[in-house]
């Protein structure tokens, strides 16, 4: 293994803790060969599916890749903004609100780096920003509070893959979940209240995370039991009984059982039960995206229009103030010791290099 050189490397350089702020992905443009080149990367995973690859990269590449690509442009072009891709937009501006959120809170700069675990920009070209800035302890940050293989996962794949062929490692805190912290569970509520104060509230609310395969759950993977918990503290906050809420996975492909139950068989049910508004959230989605904007309010919601009801989408926690303040609060606590630190001055660590024969 060539090792990659740290020839950019001064002792004036005033070392710093940074950020690595990460979510899912998205294609480049709404095209049919910009989401084959995403599904490719997306669906090759590993993580993703788990299947031998064998028998799975001949499936992907000869008949999803072929049949797949044209159906989600079609969605994409159906939520595509004149500034790009809506998960994309709103990451960078979560980005940016947490960078100076983290400024203010600790009175210096705190380098930020958003990444994406598949498509642009990388979470490898987001690493080599975070370098660039003169990082040497990096806290990552995945956006997703409820931990899974698939996603969590697969971000620390990605990370260390970034980072296997790096002389000098940098100092990694890797928060893995979210599911219970006060704040975003605060945030979470809020954003109901406020949108049950402007509109009125609805019959019912649902609760509708992404779903992963029934298999993945039967062999550890915790995050049903996240979802849970989330859905649990969330119902709690809001002061609802059992009859007031309900928890659904949704985003199923394939023929193999997904985690239950499944969103769009709850909202046929909750139709024939006679409930006429329904209001949706989807706390696992730190922005919204595909599955929330067109999955959600769409397919849905044209789905719950034909039983008769209205189908009313709460949107997620985005660049909330109420957001921004709780991920502050969550890396403070999780990785405060690596991020107060204060980086040690350059012109006293460049004088005892020298002292000790070092010319740069």
């Amino acid at each position: 293994m060539q090792f990659l050189g740290q020839s950019d490397f001064a002792h004036d350089t005033r070392l710093k803790a940074g950020v690595l702020l990460t979510n899912l992905g998205t294609p480049d443009e709404p095209t049919t060969g910009a989401v084959r080149r995403y599904l490719a990367e997306f669906l090759a995973d590993s993580r993703v599916v788990e299947r031998p690859r064998w028998l799975w990269l001949p499936i992907l590449y000869g008949i999803i890749l072929t049949v797949r690509p044209p159906r989600s442009a079609r969605a994409y072009q159906k939520i595509w903004t004149g500034d790009g891709s809506p998960l994309l937009v709103i990451s960078k501006r979560i980005a940016a609100a947490l960078e100076a959120s983290l400024e203010k809170e600790l009175g210096r700069e705190v380098p930020l780096a958003l990444g994406m675990r598949y498509g642009n920009p990388s979470i490898a070209k987001a690493l080599a920003a975070l370098r660039a800035r003169g990082v040497d302890r990096i806290v990552v940050l995945p956006l997703y509070p409820q931990y899974a293989g698939s996603t969590t996962g697969s971000t620390f794949d990605a990370v260390a893959n970034a980072l296997k062929k790096q002389r000098w490692v940098p100092a990694l805190h890797f928060i893995n979940g979210y599911c219970d912290d006060a704040g975003y569970i605060d945030a979470l509520a809020a954003s109901v209240r406020r949108f049950r104060e402007r509109h009125g509230g609805g019959d019912r609310l649902l609760l509708s995370f992404h779903g992963i395969p029934q298999s993945y759950f039967n062999k550890g993977d915790p995050y049903h039991c996240h979802c849970w918990k989330t859905a649990r503290l969330l119902a709690e906050s809001l002061g609802m009984s059992d009859g007031d809420w309900g928890l659904s996975f949704q985003s199923r492909v394939g023929s193999d059982e997904w985690l239950k139950p499944y969103t769009d068989v709850v909202i046929d049910q909750w139709a024939a039960d006679g409930v006429k508004t329904l209001d949706v959230l989807a706390p696992g989605f730190a922005a919204d995206c595909l599955e929330t904007l067109e999955e959600i309010v769409m397919q849905y919601g044209e789905q719950f229009a034909a039983g008769g009801g209205t189908l009313r989408y709460i949107p997620a926690l985005n660049d909330d103030q109420a957001h921004v303040r709780a991920l502050t609060g969550l890396l403070l606590r999780e990785a405060g010791g690596a991020l107060r630190r204060e980086p040690e001055s350059a012109t006293k660590t460049l004088a005892r290099a020298r002292a000790l024969g070092a010319d740069r």
